[in-house]
């Protein structure tokens, strides 16, 4: 059987972003148990865990899978991370106007004493808006292998330093890259490609996240929307090729053969995550969805660098492409993106669905979203974070983590291609791969009490009426 690990790992590339700095001072408001007051809920007190469906309690008409499967108590997770910006964490909070303002005088002194590690940057990915703040880079390395080795050390480092005994996960929640004018079809182009550090190789920043999380036997979450997976990236990431001894990853030292994943792409956060569940609902229905006008504004640092015209191409391939596998060739699905610098964090969504029903007359919903988007996102990568910690633990294949993963991400890549986008169904697939992962693991245990019982009759430590009846427990 399994052990549960004490404490789990979540890396951040964008800590000092939105999601990073809500992540943080979740933990810590959860951990010390505090208490603040808030504009709509009067006095309330950690822990609270709404929004991570691991870390919850299954209760009736709802999700949740705490007590159920042997998952990590995301309590006990260390968590850290690298940022191109130089400002202190909860400084960070405090800018971001995310959390409640109660809450965050309480937890901003601790957190600006965090580390925060410098990140790997490379202007020609980001917006123009994001330059000015990108001071604190790792510089003085000139070439890809260079950058990966260092992103390696790091991360070393951080499992060592925390103790870490259960799977650290890499999660990018930094800004949306351009996307790479790459497309690396085998593990062994994509590592010729860092060893080469050829000028003319397009390769982002996340890829080389990627690929050293890869290496040092991490999962990696691409929380982006920029194109980091490729066949390539997937192969990197399966077992069986990390434990090769030849080739081209011979020129890389001490390369993990641990269970890892490589998951994406773009959290399936608030306006998409109920999209998908409301087309569903009209297709079961039986009506045909015809025209999809969704609109979406807010202001936070995400959405500036998507004002970009280098950066908002990434982003409308993973919106308009989360219907792809139900080929309905007719749906008219429009989106439309606004930056509204008064709105912050805030994201405020409206969606107008057309069908046709019988005899080809109109059906039309329309539905109308407010949150913060960091509140949304930030549960789902610590559930992210979780599942990979749990199917590592029960060397799961890739294709089935990333089927059971699907449910988080607008357009589910690698192994979960072609996933039906309906939300229920995404989640079924979950529950399918949760119950097939402990039953192989109980028909595992099974056998090995049979071989030890049949040793025990051989050796003479028991008899065989006590082996039948030792057989006979459930």
């Amino acid at each position: 059987m399994t052990t549960t690990p004490e404490k789990i790992g979540i890396l951040v590339v964008g800590l000092g972003g939105n999601n990073g700095v809500t992540m943080v001072a979740g933990f810590l408001a959860n951990n010390q148990k505090l208490e603040w007051e808030t504009g709509s809920a009067g006095r309330v007190s950690g822990p609270n865990w709404n929004g991570c469906i691991t870390q919850l309690p299954p209760k009736g008409g709802g999700v949740g899978f705490q007590g159920r499967y042997p998952l990590a108590d995301a309590m006990n997770a260390a968590i850290g991370g690298w940022d191109i910006r130089p400002m202190p964490l909860g400084d960070a909070l405090y800018e971001s106007r995310v959390l409640d303002y109660d809450l965050v005088r309480q937890v901003r002194e601790e957190m600006n004493s965090m580390d925060i590690m410098k990140g790997v940057y490379d202007a020609s990915f980001l917006g123009e808006t994001q330059h000015a703040t990108a001071a604190h880079i790792v510089t003085g390395l000139d070439s890809f292998f260079e950058k990966v080795e260092h992103i390696r050390k790091d991360i070393r480092e951080f499992i060592a330093s925390n103790k870490v005994d259960g799977a650290t996960t890499v999660i990018w929640s930094a800004s949306v890259e351009r996307p790479a004018e790459v497309q690396f079809e085998s593990a062994d182009e994509l590592l010729q490609s860092i060893l080469d550090s050829k000028s003319d190789c397009d390769i982002s920043p996340s890829i080389m996240y990627a690929v050293a999380s890869a290496l040092e036997g991490c999962s990696f979450v691409n929380g982006g929307s920029q194109n980091t997976l490729s066949p390539g990236m997937s192969e990197l990431y399966e077992v069986a090729y990390r434990s090769k001894s030849e080739g081209i990853l011979s020129k890389f030292t001490n390369v993990s053969t641990k269970p890892a994943y490589v998951l994406g792409t773009d959290f399936k956060a608030g306006q998409t995550k109920f999209k998908t569940a409301a087309v569903e609902y009209i297709r079961a229905l039986g009506l045909t969805p015809r025209v999809i006008a969704s609109s979406n504004h807010l202001g936070n640092n995400d959405m500036r660098n998507l004002t970009s015209k280098k950066t908002i191409a990434a982003k409308m391939r993973v919106k308009k492409d989360i219907f792809e596998p139900w080929q309905e060739d007719e749906l008219d699905h429009q989106v439309r993106v606004m930056y509204t610098p008064m709105m912050l964090d805030e994201k405020r969504d409206v969606v107008e669905y057309t069908s046709l029903g019988f005899l080809h007359c109109p059906h039309t919903m329309l539905t109308y979203t407010r949150c913060m988007d960091s509140i949304l996102c930030v549960p789902l990568m610590i559930d992210a974070a979780v599942w990979c910690d749990f199917f590592g633990r029960y060397h799961s294949s890739s294709s089935t983590v990333a089927r059971a993963t699907a449910y988080l991400f607008k357009v589910p890549e690698g192994g979960a291609k072609g996933v039906d986008p309906g939300f229920q169904r995404q989640m079924n697939e979950l529950e399918a791969a949760l119950a097939a992962t402990v039953k192989e693991e109980d028909g595992s245990s099974k056998k090995d009490l049979l071989i030890l019982l049949k040793q025990g009759v051989a050796s003479g430590i028991i008899t065989q009426e006590q082996a039948d009846s030792l057989k006979a427990i459930p």
